[in-house]
C-alpha cells in the first residue's frame, strides 16, 4: 500500500513538473486606439493591410477611418443596408440588404493627394495636369 502511495506521488509530480515545462499560453493586448463614431455601428470591416476602417451606421452610411481614428471619407448606401464586407485585396466592398435581398458591390479607389511644392518640375508651374513620377534606382 506504501509502494502505490509512493508511486502516485510521484506520478502527480511528474505530471505537474510536465504542464510546467509545456508552458501556459497568454494573450497579450492593448487598447490601441478607440474611433469616436458619429452614429451607432451596424457592422465593421477593415482592410487587409489593417490601415483602413469601414464602419457602417444605423444612419446608411460607411464612414471610413484610418485606424489612428482620423475620419477620411464616408459613403452612402441606405438604411436598408446591415451588413458590410470587403473582399481580400480591399477593393471592393459589398454592402448586403436582407430586407430588399440585394448586395451592391462597390468599387473602391484610395486617391492620396501629393504635396508637389519645392519638387523639381519641367513645364509650367501652373499646369493643369501634374504627373509625378516615383522611382528608385536601386
Amino acid at each position: 500500500m506504501k509502494m502505490i502511495r509512493k508511486i502516485l506521488i510521484l506520478w502527480a509530480a511528474m505530471l505537474l513538473m510536465a504542464s510546467a515545462a509545456m508552458g501556459s499560453e497568454t494573450v497579450e493586448w492593448e487598447v490601441l486606439n478607440t474611433l469616436k463614431l458619429n452614429a451607432p455601428p451596424l457592422d465593421v470591416a477593415i482592410s487587409p493591410d489593417g490601415k483602413t476602417v469601414f464602419v457602417l451606421t444605423h444612419k446608411g452610411n460607411i464612414q471610413i477611418y484610418e485606424t489612428n481614428g482620423r475620419l477620411t471619407d464616408k459613403i452612402e448606401v441606405g438604411e436598408k443596408i446591415d451588413q458590410i464586407k470587403l473582399g481580400p485585396k480591399g477593393t471592393h466592398l459589398f454592402a448586403t440588404s436582407r430586407q430588399n435581398q440585394t448586395v451592391k458591390v462597390i468599387a473602391l479607389d484610395f486617391i492620396k493627394q501629393i504635396s508637389t511644392n519645392g519638387s523639381p518640375y519641367k513645364g509650367r508651374a501652373d499646369a493643369p495636369v501634374v504627373i509625378a513620377d516615383f522611382s528608385d534606382f536601386e
